[in-house]
């Protein structure tokens, strides 16, 4: 059997007129009734008694009928996952990463996304806060991974990820060393290293301010590797996020009193259709082992 004579059996016992079932099949009328007396040949009986143009479907027709629906619905489906398949590896996933978003634990999850869809290609890229939302609204990213604060209430989708906790990293033989965890008030005065693209600074900022405390900025820099680096070299201290701080010879210690914290998440625009690409990513987004 063919799928092309499966198809014309089929449109004919919906049709009971060969002419009608040529023309939804777009054949002409003879090739019709060639294929399906072909297939009655190979299958050994009569699928339609004919009685001139009228036709109806013989006894041994209608016990075939469910067979070849549910054998055309089998390859509708398998057409379909091809064609899905096809549409997963053609279009790369467009995402944007905050850039204060620590990188360790976001490359453990593409990894696995890799090897879970192996061939879709994912392309990140890191912008700020402001500049990922206007990427979202005119289309130009599919999804972005940030800190959402009050930025995307209407018109998005937010889905939580993790949350951390903001710390306090320290050069080995600080004057802090040897605290457990260090209060704010334990900071002012303290020489310190000013993250300018935290998208919780002027937050931090205003809770020194309201508390008195004294922070001396010595090094400003919206480079997160250049932050590091400069604690590291005793210039001063920083609030980082904890799962953001990437040179194992620093040392950490949780903020307490106040203690800070923040959410990423998931974002992406109300509405919009997702690619199988995309589906995909945030499927595997929904399920990964986030930390936290």
């Amino acid at each position: 059997m063919e799928m092309s004579q499966i198809k014309y059996v089929l449109a004919s016992a919906k049709t009971l007129n060969f002419t009608k079932a040529a023309a939804n099949c777009n054949v002409s009328q003879p090739a019709l009734t060639k294929a399906i007396k072909t297939m009655e040949a190979q299958l050994g009986a009569p699928l339609f008694h004919r009685e001139g143009k009228r036709i109806l479907l013989s006894d041994f027709g209608r016990s075939m009928l469910p067979h070849l629906q549910q054998i055309m619905a089998e390859t509708d489906a398998a057409q379909t996952l091809a064609e899905n398949f096809r549409l997963l590896n053609d279009v790369p996933v467009r995402l944007g990463v905050m850039s204060t978003v620590g990188h360790v634990r976001l490359s453990r999850f593409l990894s696995k996304f890799q090897k879970d869809y192996d061939g879709v290609e994912v392309a990140v890229s890191e912008a700020s806060l402001s500049e990922l939302k206007s990427k979202l609204e005119n289309g130009d990213l599919d999804l972005a991974i940030l800190n959402p604060l009050d930025a995307f209430s209407d018109g998005f989708n937010v889905t939580e990820l993790y949350n951390e906790r903001y710390i306090v990293i320290i050069a080995p033989g600080h004057a802090l060393a040897d605290k457990n965890a260090i209060r704010l008030a334990d900071l002012s005065g303290q020489p310190y290293v000013d993250r300018l693209a935290c998208e919780m600074r002027e937050m931090v900022m205003g809770v020194c301010r309201d508390t008195g405390v004294d922070l001396y900025a010595r090094f400003r820099s919206e480079r997160e590797d250049w932050v590091q680096a400069m604690v590291l070299a005793h210039i001063g201290f920083a609030f980082m996020p904890e799962y953001s701080v990437n040179l194992p010879e620093l040392l950490q210690r949780p903020l307490v009193e106040p203690s800070l914290s923040r959410t990423i998440s998931m974002i992406n625009v109300s509405g919009r259709q997702f690619s199988p690409a995309v589906s995909a990513l945030v499927r595997s987004a929904q399920c990964f082992g986030w930390p936290g």
